[in-house]
């Protein structure tokens, strides 16, 4: 059975990327709407890889940001997919 502690902890996890994915958002919204540099597709799909996802999705739908691009979108939701195939394994095989 999976412990309380170890769902903290992934809960925990989780919520910290989420933020830290989210802000990075932000801080790439912000730079596409000065004309600076931005920040690579590839962060943020690492972030939303570590964990960010949630925050990327808000992210998202609040600032209207990367969700018009359909090759960015594909590899968002194959990365949901990911996380999503891995708490099925985790809980099936608990």
């Amino acid at each position: 059975m999976i412990g309380f502690s170890y769902l903290l902890w992934t809960g925990l996890c989780y919520a910290v990327m989420s933020l830290v994915t989210f802000i990075i958002y932000a801080a790439d919204k912000r730079a596409a709407k000065r004309g600076a540099q931005r920040i690579p597709e590839a962060t943020l799909h690492l972030l939303e890889l570590a964990g960010g996802w949630p925050g990327g999705l808000v992210a998202q739908r609040l600032m209207r940001h990367k969700n018009a691009k359909v090759s960015y979108q594909i590899v968002f939701w194959l990365i949901g997919a990911v996380h999503l195939a891995g708490w099925i394994a985790v809980l099936r095989w608990r």
